[in-house]
């Protein structure tokens, strides 16, 4: 048998069927012949699917053997990286957010960049300046860290109002200024950013513009009694000190450009867009006690980060096409930091996902 079949033979049995995270039922999944071209039709190819899920296989490989427990945050960062959008991480300290940022630059052979937010940072550390040269008697342009496939913003939140514009431009553009010379992103660049909702003295909080940059918002919770012990063993097995990439950038890449050709049907599209209006409107929510709370809605970002964020959803179970299950999954990730409650909501203990829950519960899904 040749090497090509028995690929094709291991990825079949590993993937016979998938399971959705919020359905107990099995579909299996069609496993094609690799022999078959990489077109450029709207249609995902048979080879593309093929080809999709041992790639996202790989990476999910790989975040396990180097991540414990957080399987929210794999997902999401998964999904985030098939979008090329952005994500922002919010927990107390010490629960993997770097690591897992620095693992999935690891895993594709991407640039990483780290940078510490405090209240002194400024804009040109962060995107880059002139410097004079007095050899030549010439400005010099030095880009800053942002620059790179994977950035990130460690307690974005610390940083002063000023320098948290300046990634706006870097985050939805892709490009920065210097000089007044625009400077081009790598075409993979996604932005980790990371708060903590604990300590909030000193911290400037991100503004709605900025907010809304972020393709997913993600909450991590501490790890379970087993998950926990399970650390304590890889780290005396010095488990985590091994690095090697099982993808490159044009894998990612590729991804990325299948997860563009995901199918949505109209029905999907209305249903998404019926929840994005539903938030601007809560007093016509039939849960009337719960509407009193919500003071901002979500805007058309909203709308496209959930259709985004449900074709990526759709890819990672296997699929060539978006389903209802895929944007409910994916609602805490997509709208948590697009709806604004009011200080009532805070007093009352109600929080945005609960407020999420009820919207989605309103709405009738194709």
């Amino acid at each position: 048998m040749s090497e090509q079949a028995l690929q094709k033979e291991k990825i079949q049995d590993q993937w016979k069927y998938t399971t959705h995270p919020q359905s107990e039922s099995k579909t299996q999944l069609y496993i094609p012949d690799p022999d078959g071209d990489v077109g450029n039709s709207p249609a995902i190819s048979q080879y593309e699917l093929y080809k999709s899920v041992e790639l996202i296989n790989k990476i999910q490989v790989y975040y396990k053997e180097r991540i414990v427990g957080q399987e929210r945050l794999s997902q999401s960062l998964l999904t985030a990286c098939m979008s090329n959008g952005h994500i922002l991480l919010e927990s107390v300290p010490g629960l993997a957010k770097t690591r897992a940022a620095r693992v999935l630059t690891e895993c594709v052979s991407g640039t990483f960049s780290r940078i510490q937010c405090t209240p002194d940072l400024l804009p040109s550390d962060i995107i880059g300046t002139q410097i004079f040269n007095y050899a030549n008697n010439t400005f010099e342009t030095r880009q800053g860290p942002v620059h790179a496939n994977f950035v990130l913003l460690d307690e974005i939140n610390r940083s002063s109002a000023k320098t948290q514009s300046a990634m706006l431009e870097a985050m939805q553009e892709h490009q920065t200024s210097i000089g007044g010379v625009p400077y081009k992103m790598p075409n993979i660049f996604i932005v980790i950013a990371t708060q903590n909702p604990i300590e909030q003295e000193g911290t400037y909080p991100l503004a709605e513009a900025q907010l809304d940059r972020f393709l997913l918002k993600e909450k991590l919770d501490y790890p379970n009694i087993h998950e926990e012990l399970e650390i304590l063993n890889r780290i005396e097995q010095d488990a985590f000190a091994k690095a090697s990439p099982v993808l490159s950038l044009s894998d990612m890449s590729f991804l990325q450009h299948i997860t563009k050709k995901v199918y949505v049907d109209d029905a999907i599209k209305h249903y998404i867009v019926n929840i994005i209006q539903a938030t601007r409107h809560p007093q016509s929510w039939p849960h009337k006690e719960l509407s009193q709370y919500v003071t901002l809605g979500s805007s058309p970002r909203g709308a496209i980060a959930l259709m985004e964020a449900a074709k990526a959803m759709a890819l990672i179970m296997g699929r060539t096409y978006a389903t209802p299950d895929d944007v409910k999954h994916m609602r805490h990730s997509v709208l948590r930091h697009r709806i604004a409650l009011n200080y009532a909501a805070i007093a009352d203990g109600v929080s945005v996902e609960t407020i999420i829950d009820a919207l989605f519960g309103a709405i009738l899904a194709p």
